[in-house]
């Protein structure tokens, strides 16, 4: 079986020891698999796979049960995507059978495998740890990366307006264009998201670069939800505000949670979001797919951050 994985900077498919399944687990005959910024983070040896995972890339994917190990809801032909630690960028890929969800219906394999990492990211920090309620004002940063078409989208269903920060204008007339009330770009900094302040909840993964002013941003009571650093690491705060309006900053990463938070997760999303995924009201935001040979091409182009939604590698 081969894997792609990364080597001093380097892409490279290798041959991977097929793994024996123990009780509970699903092999999978992997159809497609999405791209995330860890696994472009991964690449540069900046966010090395959790101890016991896999080391081959992909933390997302869809394809068709070929075995099962025990008492299972899966069987041989089942079309699913799965949320991983690693793995998903390989011919097969084990995986806990909890961490399995159904292919909502209509949707093709690439659409499928753009699901899990970005809707468990979306629904968890804005939704669980967030804990955004109807009406409140969600502000949603890198709005036209896969986790933030996804939470635009959640938003919109679920009955929160939201509004953006984005690169270019092209990108905030698509995050409109999916349900966002506005938002600005980047460049000129995020003061000019005052007009719409105070909001309720913030998913960000910036950091540093944001952190001063998402204290003037964000309302009494707000939750900041810290997922990326992709602005430094690094900030000064002025902590009598943050202590005034009683905000909660909560830091958030999702690959390190054990499986049984991961079952827990994806259990309620299921019960939650999948009938929304069946009326049409939620989808995956697939921009570009690449062939397995082209992961050079998909790992640049994602690296680019010039598309809107999520960039797939499909077999």
């Amino acid at each position: 079986m081969r894997g792609l994985q990364a080597e001093a900077g380097a892409l490279r498919w290798q041959e991977v020891t097929e793994v024996p399944l123990r009780a509970g687990e699903v092999r999978i005959e992997v159809r497609a698999a999405g791209l995330n910024r860890a696994d472009l983070l991964q690449r540069a040896g900046l966010y090395p796979p959790p101890p016991g995972a896999s080391p081959v890339l992909g933390l997302e994917c869809a394809g068709e049960v070929v075995e099962v190990c025990g008492d299972s809801r899966w069987q041989v032909g089942d079309r699913v995507c799965a949320l991983l630690t690693g793995g998903g960028m390989a011919e097969q890929v084990v995986v806990d059978g909890r961490h399995l969800l159904p292919v909502p219906e209509g949707l093709d394999w690439a659409e499928a495998a753009a699901i899990p990492e970005v809707f468990a990211t979306a629904w968890l920090n804005v939704f669980e740890l967030g804990a955004a309620q109807p009406g409140e004002k969600v502000l949603i940063h890198a709005g036209a990366s896969g986790v933030g078409t996804a939470a635009i989208q959640l938003c919109r269903a679920l009955g929160n307006p939201c509004w953006v920060s984005v690169g270019n204008s092209e990108k905030l007339a698509a995050c409109v264009e999916l349900g966002a009330e506005g938002g600005v770009l980047r460049q000129a900094g995020i003061g000019a998201l005052a007009e719409w302040a105070p909001f309720d909840v913030a998913l960000d993964p910036v950091g540093a670069n944001y952190a001063a002013e998402h204290l003037q941003l964000l309302g009494v009571d707000a939750r900041w939800v810290l997922i990326g650093l992709m602005g430094g690491r690094e900030a000064r705060l002025d902590l009598a505000t943050l202590l005034v309006k009683r905000i909660s900053l909560i830091g958030s990463t999702l690959r390190t949670r054990d499986a049984e938070f991961k079952a827990g997760l994806l259990a309620r999303m299921e019960q939650r979001l999948w009938p929304l995924f069946a009326s049409g009201q939620l989808r995956p935001l697939v921009a570009r797919r690449f062939g397995f040979d082209q992961a050079e091409q998909a790992f640049a182009e994602l690296a680019a951050d010039q598309l809107v939604g999520k960039v797939v590698l499909v077999r």
